[in-house]
């Protein structure tokens, strides 16, 4: 019994492994001025870290060794990856001060996977989300470069709104604004599991073959989504955005 649990998570742990590869070698690529392959690589971490979670709940294996695990390569991979992306592609021209503000995602990234791992209490249940998770984030980023990064630099007039989405993202990540969590796909027959991992693969191909212009500009629209929600209900003084007196999210 005990083997057989090990290596359903030897299983779920070595996806999660993937993703902090996958960071790993987005951080390398970036180095070496190669930031198509650095934003692809990013994405492809964000793919795993949507299948370490459900491989570990189809198997039943969810610990928390698992949710410390996935914290630590969800640093690597959408904290310290487009931090050091953005930083090489466009905020080093800004010496020290591009440094401090790309660090921005990295480090409110990991006060937000801190806060996550000590609220979170059912390790198989999962509301929705408190604050932009950090996945999110860092696919905003890795797209933006993705689709605008031409000739060694940003593309006008994009450039000018590096900081402020840099500034955004980063506050977004610790806010209280709600973002709505996956549908879990424990409940879904086995033809809607198909059809989710096709559309995933389509979305990494699409991003790929697009640039990623028409992607960040989805990933965007969900971003300010959460904040005007935020802003309908403060407007309407409604304390309750979940319908059942409080938010179940981390």
């Amino acid at each position: 019994m005990k083997r057989n649990l090990f290596q359903k998570s030897f299983v779920a742990n070595t996806v999660t492994t993937l993703n902090i590869f996958c960071g790993f070698l987005s951080i390398v690529f970036a180095s070496q001025m190669d930031f198509r392959l650095a934003s692809l690589l990013i994405i492809v971490a964000a793919v795993f870290d949507l299948l370490d979670g459900i491989v570990a709940r189809l198997l039943g294996t969810s610990s928390r060794f698992g949710v410390e695990l996935d914290s630590l390569s969800d640093v690597v991979s959408f904290g310290a990856a487009p931090a050091f992306l953005i930083y090489k592609a466009y905020m080093f021209q800004f010496g020290g001060w591009g440094m401090v503000l790309s660090s921005l995602l990295l480090v409110f990234g990991a006060l937000r996977l801190a806060r996550f791992n000590i609220q979170v209490e059912n390790l198989n249940t999962k509301g929705d989300f408190k604050g932009l998770p950090i996945p999110m984030s860092a696919m905003t980023v890795s797209l933006f470069v993705l689709a605008f990064y031409h000739e060694k630099t940003i593309m006008q007039p994009f450039d000018q709104t590096v900081i402020p989405l840099i500034i955004l993202l980063s506050l977004l990540m610790v806010s209280k604004i709600r973002y709505n969590a996956l549908p879990k796909i424990r409940y879904k027959s086995f033809r809607d599991k198909v059809i989710l991992f096709t559309v995933i693969v389509i979305i990494l191909l699409f991003a790929m073959i697009s640039n990623g212009e028409i992607l960040f500009y989805v990933f965007i629209a969900i971003v300010f989504f959460g904040i005007l929600r935020k802003l309908f209900y403060l407007i309407l003084n409604k304390k309750d955005e979940n319908g059942n007196g409080k938010s179940n999210g981390v």
